[in-house]
């Protein structure tokens, strides 16, 4: 109390100055139309200009969520389209349909490192093991495939990005179905390759290239990315398609993991062919 009161007798010349300040500014604004007018017009013009800041910097908090919502409703219709195209078949080839609670598991997981500059870039997220993480489970975004888990530990793992030169995704084109290897040769980022798709194949600019579901890591119809352009191999056997990627991996927050639960059968069954050939 000793310590406000020395604070007011030290500066009451300065305290009665803004009294008085603010005394002259009421009145002039209470009392004086015009001068009131202009107050009030300028005062809702920040007010307003402040409620639009925070409107912006809560939507934009707002973005994370939203987008790992829209993630796992893009991976739910995705399943739900395999679900349905396996049922399908199975309907047209009078075979048990396919377990649909059984096929797919999904594990939310956080990008805790990553890179894009490299030859071979690799991306660590916030799951391992004990979460259920296994080797060669796919990783999505947002926005589609990001690459293969290939090493884990207790509560992280590795992935092998579609960065990398050793990644290696079968993938189709959506509208032809014709299908090939996604590769990356170390050049631009936002560029992959979709090599060994056969000569004659019908390519657009701006088809959809999506994962083909020929292998036990992505199901079918993960979006990958368009076609940019396309050529020919060098012996010209077959057709190169540049694919402008979907997700951008330099800017990735949140993913999910799947794997197929079956997929020690399927390999188990690749494994036995490839130990019976000569």
């Amino acid at each position: 109390m000793r310590n406000l009161i020395d604070f007011i007798v030290k500066y009451n010349h300065w305290l009665l100055f803004v009294l008085l300040e603010v005394l002259s500014l009421w009145l002039l604004f209470r009392f004086n139309n015009y001068q009131g007018s202009v107050f009030f017009t300028s005062a809702n013009r920040v007010v307003g200009s402040v409620y639009e800041w925070t409107s912006s910097v809560r939507s934009y908090v707002g973005l994370r969520s939203a987008n790992e919502k829209l993630l796992d409703r893009n991976l739910s219709l995705v399943l739900e389209n395999e679900r349905l195209r396996a049922a399908l078949d199975s309907i047209g080839t009078m075979a048990q349909p396919f377990p649909a609670d059984t096929a797919v598991e999904v594990i939310a997981a956080r990008v805790v490192n990553n890179s894009v500059n490299r030859l071979d870039n690799y991306i660590t997220i916030d799951k391992g093991s004990n979460d259920g993480i296994r080797e060669d489970m796919g990783v999505v975004g947002p926005e589609g495939a990001v690459g293969i888990v290939c090493m884990t530990s207790a509560r992280h793992a590795l992935v092998i990005s579609v960065l990398n030169s050793r990644s290696n995704i079968s993938c189709k084109l959506a509208r032809s179905e014709y299908f090939g290897n996604l590769c990356w040769d170390g050049g631009d980022p936002q560029l992959a390759q979709l090599i060994d798709v056969p000569r004659h194949a019908e390519v657009n600019a701006g088809d959809t290239v999506v994962t083909s579901g020929y292998s036990s890591v992505f199901p079918e119809g993960i979006m990958v990315g368009t076609v940019a352009r396309h050529g020919f191999s060098e012996d010209g056997l077959t057709c190169v398609i540049d694919v402008k990627l979907s997700t951008d991996i330099a800017r990735l927050g949140m993913v999910r993991v799947i794997g197929n639960s079956l997929s020690a059968d399927e390999d188990s069954l690749t494994a036995g062919i490839k130990s019976s050939e000569p």
